[in-house]
């Protein structure tokens, strides 16, 4: 383990390139530099397509950058791992064919080689924390969306993983139900001290569940400021709507024509 004082993520100077069938080459992140704290929420946001999945992916161990150094707890960030537990937006992320119970248990005994009586134990008590234990023998489709995310983030942190990554795991559902969430997540975090990294294209979102939020340009995303959110606590104040206000003006500001690349030409 590392110290709390030590950035869970690092990232220094981090370009990650995808190779097309015709072997042309498109960088999707540039030159993105910053650190992930351990502990807190740090959330991405970024207009839509910009490359904010695909930092995520690398950082889970999915994708490796072409130039800089990205580090996950001091090494660097080579293949996934369980430490690193990803929550994807996707409802269909659960074995459809086992029950809400059996999704986590097998997870326990796959990734963590947990004997079958205590991954059953460990399986209850997330359940239980993200409020979905009623529907432990029930089948990923016989569930509402909400209550398949919430057995997906269950999942997850059964793992006890370093981080929780999550990509729009809210974006595909209504409003009620996205508030709801997003406010059981808060508290998990605040009971289980696990650090999240979260990217959503909602700036509520992002100001209420995030520690820090950086903003990333459009395409290629770099990394055009990161906020400090942590004192906006109570969404109807003027801080908060302070907040939303210059991370809006963030998102919304022209790059210079010189800064821009020529995207057809890619």
């Amino acid at each position: 383990m590392i110290s709390s004082t030590t950035p869970l993520v690092s990232a220094t100077g981090v370009s990650i390139d995808y190779i097309d069938a015709g072997g042309r080459r498109t960088t999707a992140v540039e030159d993105a530099s910053f650190n992930v704290q351990c502990g807190e929420t740090f959330v991405m946001i970024g207009p839509s397509g910009c490359g904010k999945t695909t930092l995520l992916k690398a950082i889970a161990g999915f994708l490796r950058p072409a130039r800089g150094m990205l580090l996950v707890e001091g090494q660097p960030a080579r293949e996934p791992g369980p430490d690193r537990a990803v929550v994807f937006q996707d409802f269909d992320q659960l074995f459809a064919w086992r029950t809400v119970r059996d999704n986590v248990v097998y997870a326990l005994r796959v990734a963590r080689k947990m004997p079958s009586g205590a991954a059953g134990k460990k399986a209850d008590e997330m359940l239980a924390l993200v409020d979905i234990a009623r529907a432990a023998h029930r089948y990923p489709h016989e569930l509402s969306g909400g209550m398949k995310q919430r057995a997906a983030i269950a999942r997850a942190l059964a793992l006890e993983p370093s981080m929780l990554l999550m990509d729009e795991p809210f974006g595909a559902l209504d409003a009620i139900t996205r508030n709801q969430l997003q406010i059981e997540l808060k508290g998990i975090h605040e009971r289980t001290g696990v650090t999240i990294v979260l990217v959503t294209h909602s700036i509520q979102e992002a100001i209420y569940l995030g520690d820090r939020v950086m903003v990333m340009s459009s395409f290629p995303a770099r990394v055009r400021e990161i906020v400090d959110t942590r004192d906006a606590t109570d969404i109807e104040s003027t801080h908060f709507a302070e907040l939303t206000g210059r991370l809006r003006a963030l998102l919304v500001h022209r790059e210079e024509q010189l800064d821009q690349p020529d995207r057809a030409a890619l």
